[in-house]
C-alpha cells in the first residue's frame, strides 16, 4: 500500500524532546514501514525516518527563528501535498481541521488523526462543516463534545516495543512527573501527592512559553521545597532509568486528556501510574493492573499505599498487550482498506 503520513510541522518527527504528535506520527510510520508499506513521511526536513522524507519546509518552526506566521507554512504543506496526492492509495494527516476543504475535493482517500481535545466552539462549528471527512478519535472520551461528526474509528497510540523498556535499579525512592508543565497537567497536585506521601518528586517537564507566566508564579515557589527535583525535559535515552526508578509516575491531571502518552511511557518501563479519572484515562489504565486510577488527592495517597500490590512485570506486559506500535499499525492499515475500499468504482452487474 501506497501510504501518505501528514504530520504537523512544529517539531521534527520523531522530536528532539518533548512532543506527543510527532512522536506518533514516527512509531507508526516506522512500523508501517516494517510491515513492507510503501510510505512517505511529509514533515520538516530535520526529520528522520525509514520511509521516504518529503519536506514542505526546510526546518520544525519551533527552531525556525525566522518564522513570524506560521500559518502560511500551512497553506504551503496542504497544497505541496496536493500537487502530489495521486502518487498514494491514501492520505493520513494529523494536522486536525487543515486538510477539510482541500482535499474532500480531490478522489485520493484520506483520514485525519485528531490529537488534541475538541471541547471548545469553533472546533465544532469547523468539524461540522465537513460531516463526510473521516476522522480517527485516539480515544473515545475524545469524541464527546463532538459525537455527531465523521468518526471512522477510535486507535489507540503505540510505541515501539523496545524504544522504552525496565533497567535495572538500586532502589525506588522517589515519585515522577513527566510531559509538560501547565494548569490541567496538575503538577500543583502532584507536588502535594508526593508531599502527603513523605515522597520526593522528580519531575522532567517541559515549560512552554504560553505557560511561562504560570510556572514562574505558581509553580517555581513550590520548587524550593528540598522534596522536589525540577530535571526539565528530558529525551527517549533518559526516560527507561528515569521511569524505572521511579515508584509510580504521577498523572494528576485536571482536563479532558484526550490520549496521555506519558501512561504508555511509563508502562512500558514497568512503571505503574497514579492517575486522575479525567479523560481517556479509563481507556488506557487498566485499573489495579497498571496502576491505579483515582478521583482525587486523598485516593492519590491511598493508591501510593497500594503500589506493591502491582507487579511491574505485570504493568510492562500490558503495554506489549495494548500499546504497541505495530499494533497501533495494523489497526490503521485495516482502516486503510476500508476507506480505500469504499472509493473504488462499483461494477455495474448486467441487469442494473
Amino acid at each position: 500500500m501506497r501510504i501518505a503520513q501528514i504530520a504537523p510541522l512544529f517539531e521534527a518527527v520523531p522530536p528532539k524532546l518533548y512532543g506527543g504528535s510527532e512522536r506518533v506520527v514516527y512509531s507508526l510510520t516506522e512500523a508501517l514501514v516494517e510491515m513492507g508499506h510503501d510510505v512517505t513521511l511529509f514533515a520538516s526536513g530535520d526529520s528522520t525516518t525509514s520511509a521516504k522524507l518529503d519536506a514542505p519546509w526546510p526546518r520544525s518552526l519551533r527552531l525556525d527563528p525566522d518564522i513570524r506566521d506560521w500559518v502560511a507554512t500551512y497553506a504551503l504543506m496542504i497544497e505541496y501535498v496536493r500537487q502530489r496526492a495521486d502518487r498514494f492509495d491514501v492520505l493520513h494527516f494529523h494536522i486536525d481541521y487543515w486538510p477539510n476543504s482541500v482535499f474532500t475535493r480531490q478522489d485520493v482517500p484520506f483520514v485525519t488523526t485528531l490529537h488534541g481535545r475538541l471541547d471548545l466552539p469553533e472546533f465544532a462549528a469547523v468539524y461540522r462543516m465537513f460531516p463526510q471527512v473521516p476522522l480517527v478519535s485516539i480515544s473515545n472520551s475524545q469524541r464527546k463534545p463532538l459525537p455527531d461528526v465523521g468518526w471512522a474509528a477510535t486507535v489507540y497510540h503505540g510505541m515501539p516495543k523496545n524504544l522504552l523498556t525496565p533497567v535495572p535499579v538500586a532502589k525506588r525512592d522517589y515519585l515522577a512527573f513527566l510531559g509538560r508543565i501547565s494548569p490541567e497537567k496538575g503538577i500543583e497536585r502532584a507536588i502535594q501527592i508526593a508531599g502527603r506521601c513523605g515522597m520526593k518528586l522528580k519531575v522532567a517537564a517541559k515549560v512552554d512559553k504560553a505557560d511561562a507566566d504560570y510556572f514562574k508564579a505558581s509553580v517555581e515557589p513550590l520548587l524550593a521545597d528540598a522534596n522536589v527535583e525540577f530535571i526539565g525535559e528530558i529525551n527517549d535515552s533518559q526516560k527507561p532509568a528515569f521511569l524505572s526508578g521511579a515508584r509510580a509516575l504521577l498523572f494528576p491531571i485536571d482536563w479532558p486528556e484526550p490520549f496521555g502518552l506519558v501512561m504508555i511511557e511509563a508502562m512500558a518501563c514497568g512503571c505503574p501510574v497514579i492517575a486522575m479519572r479525567r479523560g481517556s484515562v479509563p481507556e488506557v489504565m487498566d485499573d489495579g493492573i497498571s496502576g491505579f486510577v483515582v478521583d482525587n488527592v486523598d485516593e492519590a495517597v491511598a493508591a501510593f499505599g497500594r503500589l506493591d500490590e502491582i507487579d511491574r512485570n505485570g504493568v510492562r506486559a500490558q503495554f506489549e498487550k495494548r500499546f504497541t506500535s505495530h499494533r497501533m499499525a495494523a489497526d490503521y492499515v485495516d482502516l486503510y482498506t476500508r476507506l480505500i475500499a469504499a472509493r473504488r468504482p462499483r461494477l455495474r452487474l448486467a441487469g442494473d
